[in-house]
């Protein structure tokens, strides 16, 4: 089969995947890019195939019975091997795509979707509290705020420009679309890290909670007024890697199904900012990597 390979995105041949039992075999028609994988191609071995998110067609059902039957059209994440024509995932971070979701839309949803969703879930119940998204722009942060307002939130959308971005995110169902935090919120979606996770530290309520997705480089130091944190008692930080998250859950299936749903119903959008064909793969990582897209890049195996 044809893949694209690490570090430079080469498409090359490379041997079909042979799945364990309890995968299924999937022909890939799209898959999203991610900025933490495309920053992960430099560490890894050449040839080794990348990608986290794919939607396409079960080829091969599980050997072991599980999951969507042979001809499925289907949505899945998986650590690594995305970014080909064929892909084993497993059945259980596995879930059928209704007729009504295109494949690019469903190809958001694996990583940026589920992030979005276990984040807000780390928040509990959001009816009816004020909420801070930073990045709002970004794959995870369109989601999340679509999410939220959905939740019966009081959605807050933290971006570099507001004058640029406010209708787009209003019609996500953002409240308010500010350049900075005011007053306190219940629950911070942080997707940026650096200064900006600093600053939302302060604007917790009391048993507040953030959840931290971000950082914007190895090393950096944060900084942030500890009277400001002090004087909510009860707040936490709570960092949250998707991957861990998924492990002892194994409900993984059911989540993608659910977001399924929601696009189906007309109630969730990826958020789509670039879609292209995967072979030419540069362009599109370099959009992500340097920031120039909102939202999700897509790209088709054509």
């Amino acid at each position: 089969m044809i893949a694209l390979t690490a570090p430079s995105l080469v498409r090359a041949e490379v041997p079909d995947p042979v799945p364990a039992p309890d995968r299924a075999l999937v022909r890939v028609r799209a898959f999203s890019l991610n900025r933490g994988e495309l920053l992960d191609l430099p560490g890894l071995a050449p040839g080794t195939v990348p990608g986290w998110d794919v939607a396409g067609v079960v080829e091969r059902a599980a050997a072991d019975g599980t999951g969507p039957a042979t001809g499925t059209r289907v949505v899945g994440l998986v650590r690594a091997g995305a970014w080909a024509e064929l892909v084993a995932v497993p059945t259980d971070r596995l879930a059928p795509v209704p007729d009504a979701v295109p494949d690019a839309q469903a190809a958001t949803l694996p990583t940026a979707g589920m992030t979005a969703l276990r984040s807000l879930e780390v928040g509990g119940l959001l009816l009816g509290r004020r909420i801070l998204v930073t990045g709002s722009t970004g794959g995870v942060g369109r989601i999340a705020v679509q999410l939220a307002a959905a939740a019966g939130a009081q959605v807050t959308a933290l971006v570099r420009d507001a004058a640029r971005a406010e209708e787009s995110l209003r019609r996500l169902g953002a409240a308010k679309v500010v350049e900075a935090p005011e007053g306190d919120y219940a629950f911070v979606l942080d997707a940026v890290g650096g200064d900006t996770f600093g600053r939302a530290i302060e604007h917790l309520a009391p048993r507040g909670v953030l959840v931290n997705i971000g950082t914007q480089s190895d090393g950096e130091t944060v900084t942030f007024r500890a009277n400001r944190f002090d004087r909510s008692p009860g707040a936490r930080i709570y960092t949250l890697n998707l991957i861990d998250e998924l492990a002892p859950r194994g409900t993984t299936a059911d989540d993608l199904a659910r977001l399924c749903a929601l696009m189906a119903a007309g109630r969730l959008d990826g958020q789509i900012g670039y879609e292209g064909s995967w072979r030419d793969p540069v362009r599109a990582a370099e959009a992500v990597l340097q920031r120039r897209i909102t939202g999700k890049a897509v790209l088709f195996v054509d």
